[in-house]
Order: C-alpha cells, then structure tokens, then sequence
C-alpha cells in the first residue's frame, strides 16, 4: 500500500460510546489506528422537548484510519457495532485522506 490508499472513517456519536467502539475495533478486527474527540453539536431531530439553539447535547467524534482494501468492511461493521443503525444512533461518513503513514506498537519484552 503506499500512502493514498487509505480512508478516514468518522463517526459521530451518541457520548460515551466510541470507547466501547474502540475495544471491539481493536479485539475483534485488530484495528489500533482510531481517534477519539470530544464535541458538542445541535441536530434537528433531537430528542427531548426543547429543540431551539440553547439546548446542545454532547457527542463523541470516533475517527478510523484504514486501508482502502478494508475500507468498506470496517465501514459496514462500525455502522451496526456503534448502533447507527438506530434512531439517534448517530452518523457515519467516509473520506479519503491525501497522506497517511503507516505504524505499529513497538513490541515489548514481557513484563515479570
């Protein structure tokens, strides 16, 4: 792969459930190039009764940085493992990155 043929996977969630997202990510598809923010945001369709600019609801901003060949699995499996699929669940988009390196966790002898 050389550095064009990667994708970012942003997600907007619901707060507190990208940690959640991440361990599966990193058990179930040995994925550890993630990035987790913080943000506040305003939708149309929020639930509760007050729906004018003084009520904002905090959300979390899960972002996956892949390789094209697994571009659209990882995509697929964020959109049901992060309940997107549900209403309110949250929002899932995909871009490509201009430029992206490749690393690894340096491998640690085991501790006594």
């Amino acid at each position: 792969m050389t550095e064009h043929d990667h994708k970012l996977i942003t997600c907007i969630l619901p707060k507190g459930i990208a940690s959640h997202v991440v361990e599966r990510l990193k058990s179930e598809k040995r994925i550890i190039t993630v990035c987790i923010n913080s943000a506040r945001g305003l939708g149309k369709l929020m639930p509760g009764a007050r729906r004018d600019t003084g009520e904002q609801m905090e959300k979390d901003i899960l972002c996956v940085v892949v390789g094209i060949d697994r571009a659209e699995e990882i995509f697929e499996y964020l959109f049901y493992a992060a309940d997107i699929d549900r209403p309110h669940g949250g929002f899932i988009y995909m871009s490509a990155l201009a430029l992206a390196s490749r690393y690894a966790l340096p491998a640690l002898p085991d501790e006594d």
